[in-house]
């Protein structure tokens, strides 16, 4: 199984994705999220295939198409750590975290909405 929670940025929202997998790379996904546009996005998935979903360009992963369906905001980190999960739970990579830092010129660092 692979967990990965996601804070989103200055939206606010958190996400927690779990992946299992079962022999034949068949993905079972649990999202939790703060978000509607995630939880309706969780709703409408609950097994993928890792092998089709991380074989296809990006823009024709199910992950991503039911993002855009969802209206998931288009800089959204979720569908990406979704991806991420189903990799590590597949035993396709290891786990590890990423980061992103954002500034902008001039500015100081802004901290996430506190719910």
């Amino acid at each position: 199984m692979a967990e990965v929670e996601v804070a989103a940025g200055i939206c606010g929202f958190k996400t927690r994705i779990l992946a299992r997998a079962d022999g034949s790379y068949t993905i079972t996904l649990h999202i939790e999220s703060d978000c509607d546009h995630i939880r309706q996005m969780g709703g409408q998935v609950s097994e993928l295939s890792a092998l089709e979903e991380l074989m296809r360009p990006i823009h024709q992963t199910t992950v991503y198409q039911l993002a855009g369906s969802c209206r998931t905001h288009a800089a959204c980190p979720v569908p990406s750590a979704i991806l991420k999960a189903m990799e590590v739970a597949a035993g396709m990579a290891l786990p590890a975290d990423v980061q992103m830092r954002i500034r902008r010129d001039g500015e100081e660092h802004r901290e996430p909405k506190e719910e």
